[in-house]
């Protein structure tokens, strides 16, 4: 279903943005990578040829996103899907007794400000782009992807801000897609169990398939391309819409 489309991936350097970047253009559409100057994007383009292109960008910076958005435009043309893969994560308890030190107060706005912030920040400036295209037989002219984390339900010791963050996405999905959709952009977030991404391949081999065993059915973690095929459903599905999709192979994560 990505044939012929325009997307732009924040977070498309690595992890699950890097795999939808690169099922975007196997199906056969284009791609604008936004990612971190301190990111692979660059490397990431050149492997994928003429389809992709990088450009730096700070989620969190409106310039950066509207210049990556007017680059799209020029370069591609239009915007079919914008998917938000970009986020930062943190494991801090709200106080720590034995410190007796609190959760920083810039840590917990700084995990907010990247993943819901600047979530917000791409959809409401890539809906502008979105919005210009023909709508076709459904009225339907684009979709937007977010990502969320089952965190947002069952957040762990130490999740408050991450937790937090995620669930103002998953929030925020149906109101924008009601905001969004007499300009028939449809709008749904998927909410990822546990999966191979840097920030857990950081983790000792031991702790990895602790994990993977605490998953009921596939007894493993998530591989980023299904992340990607699950991105390609929606785009490809016109009633889904103001949904939050949870992938995690049933797992609900216990205290």
């Amino acid at each position: 279903m990505f044939k012929n489309l325009v997307g732009l991936v924040s977070g498309g350097a690595s992890g699950l943005g890097r795999a939808t970047v690169e099922r975007i253009v196997s199906q056969g559409g284009k791609v604008v990578i936004c990612d971190l100057k301190t990111s692979q994007g660059e490397t990431v383009a050149k492997s994928l040829g003429a389809s992709a292109v990088f450009v730096p960008a700070d989620v969190t910076s409106e310039q950066d996103v509207a210049a990556a958005l007017e680059i799209t435009k020029s370069k591609f043309g239009r915007l079919d899907c914008a998917i938000n893969c970009a986020g930062i994560g943190t494991a801090h308890k709200t106080y720590n007794f034995k410190k007796d030190q609190p959760h920083t107060l810039d840590d917990f706005v700084k995990v907010l400000t990247v993943n819901t912030v600047g979530t917000f920040n791409v959809i409401r400036l890539a809906c502008g782009l979105i919005g210009q295209n023909e709508p076709n037989a459904d009225g339907s002219r684009g979709v937007i992807v977010n990502t969320a984390s089952i965190a947002a339900y069952d957040g762990q010791v130490g999740q408050a801000a991450y937790s937090a963050s995620k669930g103002a996405i998953v929030g925020m999905t149906l109101p924008i897609a009601r905001d969004l959709a007499s300009q028939g952009i449809r709008v749904c977030t998927i909410a990822p169990g546990l999966f191979e991404t840097p920030l857990l391949e950081k983790l000792p081999e031991k702790v990895k398939n602790f994990l993977s065993k605490s998953v009921p059915h596939p007894q493993r973690l998530g591989k980023p391309e299904e992340y990607a095929m699950l991105v390609e459903a929606i785009v490809g599905n016109p009633m889904l819409n103001g949904e939050v999709i949870r992938v995690d192979g049933a797992l609900r994560m216990q205290p």
